[in-house]
């Protein structure tokens, strides 16, 4: 592993446990493995290190979901919960702690927002054969309902999402 990724991983991890503000510099070396020297070489500044964070969350969330069904949908969610944790969504949770004041941040979550929404659209248009945007709207807000609620309710929350985003599919196909 070089560098870089060994750093974004390790601060994944403590960003994901204990947060962006709460996990100073420090702490990353330590966790990293490596002098201050090396983690600014190859962090730049924390706001360049958490933007890298979120752009491989990203990039490992939209594999997971890479999926072509409602139901194959939630099941990725709630084996995502399983590996991950289910401490809520890192994205909503960098916005947060930033008060939404990062440019980088803000685009960040844009993004990765977008990137949820429109794979849901697909997976609508191939559950029933057209376009629904209203319906794809239902499934984004039980997505991110059963994300948050998993926090403190567990995998059964998705688990009941996941039921009901196949009975608003099952109604939209009748």
């Amino acid at each position: 592993m070089d560098t870089k990724t060994k750093l974004i991983s390790a601060a994944e991890l403590l960003f994901d446990r204990h947060g962006f503000t709460a996990t100073g510099m420090d702490k990353l070396t330590q966790a990293a493995g490596m002098s201050s020297r090396t983690l600014y070489k190859h962090a730049g500044s924390k706001t360049a290190l958490i933007n890298d964070v979120l752009t491989e969350r990203h990039r490992r969330f939209q594999q997971c979901i890479e999926v072509d069904s409602v139901d194959a949908l939630f099941c990725a969610l709630e084996e995502w919960v399983r590996v991950e944790g289910s401490r809520g969504c890192l994205f909503l949770r960098a916005y947060g702690e930033t008060g939404g004041d990062t440019p980088e941040i803000a685009d960040a979550l844009r993004a990765h927002k977008a990137a949820l929404y429109e794979k849901i659209q697909e997976i609508v248009s191939l559950e029933t054969s057209g376009r629904h945007p209203e319906l794809a709207e239902q499934l984004l807000v039980l997505f991110e309902g059963a994300t948050a609620t998993a926090v403190y309710r567990g995998a059964n929350a998705i688990t009941s999402a996941r039921i009901a985003a196949s009975a608003l599919i099952q109604q939209a196909r009748e």
